[in-house]
Parts: C-alpha cells; sequence; structure tokens
C-alpha cells in the first residue's frame, strides 16, 4: 500500500478571501498510469489555505510532482527508443502498439505537467508578495521546468510555444536571483543547473548553456566564504553537477569540432 503524508499547504500571499488547500503526497515507488490514481490517488488533494508554504511544504510539493512526472519521462524515453527500432524494422502491427503506448504515456505526462502549471499560475506564484523572492524564484524554476518536460514530446508550432514559455519562466526566476539571492544559494544554483539544461537539450544552444553554468559555478566559487552552514551539502552538490555538466558538454562540443575538422 502506498504512504501517504498528509500536511497543510498554503500559498503565499495576502489574504483574498477563506481558502483552504492540504496537500496529499504519497510515496510513488513504483510507476502507475495517472489513470489509475484517479481522484482517490492523485498526487495532491486539495483543501486551500491563505498563508505561505513552509520550505519543507514547498519542496514536498516539488518532489512529490517530480517523482510523478519523472516515470513517465523515463517510461516515454524507452518507449520512444523502441518505437524508433521498431520502425526500422517495418512491423507494421508492433509500430501501431508502440506508437499507440507513446501517446498514452504523453497524455499521462501532459495531464501532470498542466496541472502542476495551473497550480502555479493560479495559487502559487499568482500569490507571491513582491519581497518573496525565494518562493517566487522557487516557483517560476518549477514552471520553467514542467513547460520543459512538455517541450521534451512535444512537436511542431506546440513545442514552439511550450518551449518560449520554459524560456520566460526561466528568464524571469534568473533575472530576480541575480539581483535578491546569494551566488551560493542553492535555489539559485538550481535554476541555473535546470536552466543551462533547457538551453542544451531544448534549444539545443550549448554555447549558452555553458556560458550560463560556468558563470553559476565561478560565482559561486567565488563567494563559497559566504555559504550558509545550513545550506553547504545542498549548494554544493548542485556546484558539482554544474560542473560535471561542463566537463561533459565541453567535451562534446571538442569531439563535434573535431569530426567537422575531419570531414
Amino acid at each position: 500500500m502506498s504512504k501517504k503524508t498528509t500536511i497543510p499547504i498554503k500559498p503565499c500571499g495576502p489574504t483574498l478571501s477563506p481558502w483552504y488547500r492540504t496537500i496529499s503526497a504519497w510515496n510513488y515507488s513504483q510507476p502507475r498510469p495517472f489513470s489509475e490514481r484517479s481522484t482517490n490517488c492523485c498526487p495532491f488533494t486539495v483543501t486551500e489555505l491563505n498563508e505561505a508554504l513552509s520550505n519543507e511544504e514547498r519542496n514536498l510539493l516539488s518532489v512529490a510532482y517530480k517523482n510523478v512526472v519523472g516515470a513517465r519521462r523515463s517510461s516515454w524515453r524507452v518507449i520512444s527508443s523502441i518505437e524508433q527500432k521498431t520502425s526500422a524494422d517495418g512491423n507494421e502491427k508492433k509500430i501501431e502498439m508502440v506508437r499507440a503506448y507513446r501517446e498514452k504515456i504523453e497524455k499521462e505526462l501532459e495531464a501532470v505537467c498542466q496541472d502542476v502549471l495551473n497550480l502555479l499560475d493560479n495559487f502559487l506564484i499568482k500569490n507571491c508578495s513582491e519581497t518573496q523572492y525565494e518562493s517566487k524564484v522557487f516557483y517560476l524554476k518549477m514552471k520553467g521546468d514542467y513547460y520543459r518536460y512538455l517541450a521534451e514530446v512535444a512537436t511542431g508550432e506546440k513545442r514552439a510555444t511550450v518551449v518560449e514559455s520554459s524560456e520566460k519562466a526561466y528568464s524571469e526566476a534568473h533575472e530576480i536571483s541575480k539581483e535578491h539571492m546569494q551566488p551560493t544559494h542553492p535555489i539559485r544554483l538550481g535554476l541555473a543547473l535546470n536552466y543551462s539544461v533547457f538551453y542544451y537539450e531544448i534549444q539545443n544552444a550549448p554555447e549558452q548553456a555553458c556560458h550560463l553554468a560556468k558563470t553559476a559555478f565561478d560565482d559561486a566559487i567565488a563567494e563559497l566564504d559566504t555559504l550558509n552552514e545550513d545550506s553547504y551539502k545542498d549548494s554544493t552538490l548542485i556546484m558539482q553537477l554544474l560542473r560535471d555538466n561542463l566537463t561533459l558538454w565541453t567535451s562534446d562540443q571538442q569531439d563535434d569540432d573535431g569530426g567537422e575538422g575531419n570531414n
């Protein structure tokens, strides 16, 4: 049986009306179709409260949805790889079966992403006050992330639209974080990590990705003495991920340049 934790969740912002929100988060140890969870087993049942989320509640919100969407992203990658191999074999029956399953996964992923985006736009971002910079950056980063997940499976004009929305959310969060947060802050570093991945994987812009990641890493290194002891582990872990990505991306660029030179 799935484990369930129920905590009060309170979107940030001034009191507008008496509304209450409760988040019930499940430990999704095994991926299940989105449709199987229905209203009795969805990641969040909602009762609305008019106070700011604590860091713990905010992180629970993020992790719970990330677990749900992560399973579908992984499944989509696997089935897409199988679809490519099946197409090469030319077996029409298998091709249709695999395509149908891929489309089913896409619908589930899109439903989860839209659920998160609606929550962010209608409550969490909308009700942040002007001075709640950390929360606003956190939620805008989430918004960029979930539009990025949609971009991974979208095509054509639909993809262009979600890519633009992802870029806009990341860009706004990036500007706020640079102005109001220390370079060593784990949320600012996490934003830089995901924003650079967006440039590399979605925009196919390795130079921009490397520049963003390197700038974030170098800025954090320069101010390590300001690192809060409570966030030391989180910040240094993200810095390591930034450096790992830089190493990988730089190596890929060198390989590409070498290949072009040989041709």
